[in-house]
Parts: structure tokens; C-alpha cells; sequence
């Protein structure tokens, strides 16, 4: 057996197989993100806001009006406007509202705050928006605070319990479901209760559907934050996906959005009728609802590259409740109906697992150390090929510097979650959910 070394000897008889093998995976991925590095592009300058990209700041939840005080179920009244200007204001929406807010909850009195404060500080928007909170039985003040601050806000505050359903179902499917019977704008803008979002937000998703008439779903942009290094490998995570997603809609060939931040039609949702095919998986509120718009209406689904849509989330606090939240993920994979997010996931699943494998091989003294390190290499290639601009629009340039530390967990790190996801079965929230 030839000695393994970075030298160009391998085993005799097994050929130049695996290291061919190793490179053109890496080859596809690297092309692949070239693609999907083109379309952000052009996304982003076409943009009508262009010139902020770079300069979103990260807020630091210590700051007034975070809801930092969590342990409080009540929200302080300076959050919001004068109750002269709310009850004109008030009475201005009795109207129709253009959008609606959906905010499924479920033990989020810690959270709440933040967002409803976020959400009263938003700037004006012709014909205003109105907020539905959808209890999903939580066990916490939830319910008692969104009572104690619709007659504080500006904009038309409503409470939804799911227990108080027939069947008292569960679920963010379900809380989404009721939330759209009630509501009362032709355009639906959901996000989660745990995020807060930007003054302009709502403006901003206001000119997307005024300038994109054709329009009938929006994703946006999503910012994970938190301290650490853990935090910051999340965020670097979701920073790639929010990239290949926003690139994928790009190229009109959707694969994936963040249910923190999207908006559709009232009326689209239930001209592909919702749910429905999909209701027995707990996740895919988003994704799922998204390839039935693009089948159903080619070309009419956007990105909305604009750093006033963008929403921040915070990152899972420890490793366990990361891989929960990620196999709850993973969970709706298996179910996907169209080829276009298959054949991506398992071309980023072989890359990831091209230098393990390879290392693997090179020990066993099968692959040259040469084709290892000049596979990887090209995978890292790719990967900062992507981020760097997406990362640019973020904010979070610096992140760029922890690509090679995210490629060596990640395989394992993917095949655990994958794995897992199949079995379809997981916790979320003090459930035990499929």
C-alpha cells in the first residue's frame, strides 16, 4: 500500500475515481453558487434601497423598548403614541386595512413586548395595517398581554384562541389558518413573536406590492442574532440560506423562505387551498405554501431585498435546543413535492460531506491529500462566493471569517439534524410533534 501523503500516490487499482469524484461535487456546488451569487445580485440592485444595505445595525435587546424586561407580562405605555393621536388613528383603520399581521404565540409573553412595540413605531402606511395574535394555548401571561395592549396601541390589536376552536386544534398551521378566516386585508404579513422588526417594515412591504403588481408572494430578509460563538454560527447558517432562497426566487426556480418574514394574498392562499396536502407535517407553514404559489402562479413570487424589511430573530441559546429547532426543520424535507429543493438539498448535503469523506479516504491512504485539500478549498470558495455579498447586505461582514470553523461541524452537524428530520418526529415548544 502506497504511503498516504499530500503526494500524488494513491492505492494501486483504485484509479483516480475518488478524487474526480470529490472535485466535480465541489465543482457543481461552486458553479451553483456562482448562479445564485448573480441573482442576489441583480436582486439588490434593483432594489429601490439599495444604498442602506450595508448599513443595518444589529439592536442590542438591552435597548429601551426591547421588552427586556421579560418577566413582565405588562407593556409600558411610553412604547406607544398619545391616546389622541391612537383613537384618530383608530378610527382612520375602521376601513379596510391593507395588511394583516399574523403573530402565532404560543408562551411568548417574554417576547411580545418587543415586537408589539416595534410594530406600534412603524411608519405610516396607506390604508394601515391590523395585527392578529393567535394564542396556540400557551400556558403563560401570552393571552393577558395582548388584551392589556390593544387599548394602548395605535393600530387595531385582536386575540385569537385556538382552544376556544372547535377541536381546540394546535399548531402554527392551525394559528395561521384562523388568523387568515379572520382577517381583513387582501395582503397577509406574518412573522413570529420572538423577532422584532425595522420602523419601515411594513412600508416597505407596502412598496413592494405597489411596485410588483403581479406580486402574490414576498419573502424577506432574516437576521439572526445573539452573542458568541455558537450565535454566530447560526447566524452564518441562516445567512446562506436566506442567500440561496432569495437567489432561487431570483432565478423564478423557488426553494425556500423564513416564515419570520413573508407576506402572500388572503385570496391566494385559499385559491391553492392552504394547507391542505400538507396539514399532517407540523412544520412548512412557509415553504410548502410557497411551491404551491409558484405552481399554481409562475413568476409571481418576489424577494423583497430591502434592509427596511429586514427582520431579526434571536439565535437558540444552547447546542440541544439548536438541533431541535433545526430537526423540526429538516422534518419537512421528506415531503417536498417539487424537484427543485430536492436536488439542491442533496447537492449541498454531498458537498458538506465531500471533506470528511475525503479526509476519511486520504487516512485510509485512497485519496491523495492534494485532491482533499484542493476539494475543500474549492467548497470554501463557493460558500465565501455567496456570502460575501449577502453578508455585505446584512451587516455582518466579519462573519465571513468563520466560513471554514461552519464547514468542518456542519457535516455532521447535517447529517444528525437530516437523519433525525426523517424520522419525523421532535420537540417543539413542550410537544412532542411529526
Amino acid at each position: 500500500m502506497a504511503k498516504a501523503g499530500f503526494g500524488p500516490r494513491i492505492v494501486s487499482g483504485t484509479g483516480w475515481g475518488w478524487p474526480v469524484a470529490l472535485l466535480l461535487t465541489n465543482g457543481a456546488y461552486l458553479a451553483r453558487m456562482g448562479l445564485f451569487r448573480r441573482a442576489w445580485q441583480r436582486l439588490v440592485a434593483a432594489s429601490s434601497s439599495g444604498i442602506l444595505l450595508g448599513e443595518v445595525k444589529e439592536k442590542r435587546v438591552s435597548d429601551k423598548g426591547s421588552g427586556a424586561d421579560f418577566g413582565k407580562a405588562e407593556v409600558d405605555s411610553s412604547f406607544f403614541p398619545e391616546k389622541d393621536f391612537r383613537e384618530e388613528l383608530t378610527a382612520e383603520l375602521q376601513r379596510e386595512p391593507a395588511f394583516t399581521i399574523i403573530i402565532a404565540a404560543r408562551n411568548e409573553a417574554q417576547n411580545l413586548p418587543g415586537l408589539l412595540a416595534d410594530l406600534a413605531a412603524q411608519l405610516p402606511v396607506a390604508g394601515g395595517f391590523e395585527v392578529l395574535v393567535v394564542d396556540d394555548h400557551s400556558t403563560d401571561a401570552t393571552a393577558r398581554l395582548v388584551e392589556q395592549t390593544a387599548p394602548e396601541v395605535a393600530f387595531p390589536l385582536r386575540l385569537l384562541h385556538l382552544a376556544e376552536l372547535p377541536g381546540a386544534p394546535t399548531g402554527k398551521k392551525a394559528a395561521v389558518q384562523a388568523a387568515i378566516a379572520a382577517a381583513r386585508a387582501p395582503w397577509l404579513l406574518l412573522t413570529d413573536a420572538d423577532c422584532r422588526v425595522p420602523a419601515g417594515w411594513v412600508a416597505a412591504y407596502a412598496r413592494a406590492v405597489a411596485d410588483q403588481p403581479a406580486a402574490r408572494f414576498i419573502s424577506g430578509p432574516v437576521l439572526l442574532t445573539g452573542r458568541g460563538w455558537l450565535a454566530t454560527l447560526q447566524g452564518l447558517e441562516l445567512a446562506g440560506l436566506v442567500g440561496v432562497g432569495a437567489a432561487s426566487i431570483g432565478r423564478n426556480a423557488p426553494t425556500m423562505c423564513n416564515g419570520a418574514n413573508l407576506a402572500y394574498r388572503r385570496q391566494d392562499f385559499y385559491t391553492v387551498q392552504g394547507f391542505a396536502g400538507n396539514e399532517q407535517v407540523a412544520s412548512g407553514d412557509d415553504e410548502f405554501l410557497l411551491h404551491k404559489l409558484h405552481a399554481a402562479f409562475p413568476g409571481s413570487i418576489r424577494f423583497l431585498a430591502d434592509a427596511q424589511a429586514l427582520v431579526q430573530t434571536p439565535a437558540q441559546p444552547t447546542v440541544r435546543q439548536l438541533l431541535r429547532q433545526r430537526v423540526r426543520w429538516a422534518s419537512k424535507w421528506r415531503h417536498y413535492q417539487t424537484r427543485a429543493p430536492q436536488r439542491l438539498a442533496v447537492l449541498v448535503l454531498l458537498a458538506n460531506l465531500t471533506f470528511p469523506v475525503g479526509a476519511g479516504l486520504w487516512l485510509a491512504g485512497t485519496v491523495p491529500g492534494w485532491a482533499v485539500v484542493l476539494s475543500w478549498a474549492t467548497k470554501l470558495l463557493a460558500d465565501a462566493l455567496l456570502l460575501l455579498p449577502v453578508l455585505r447586505f446584512l451587516g455582518r461582514r466579519r462573519w465571513l471569517w468563520w466560513v471554514p470553523l461552519l464547514q468542518l461541524a456542519y457535516a455532521p452537524y447535517a447529517l444528525l439534524t437530516g437523519l433525525a428530520g426523517l424520522r419525523g418526529s421532535y420537540e417543539w415548544k413542550g410537544r412532542q410533534l411529526r
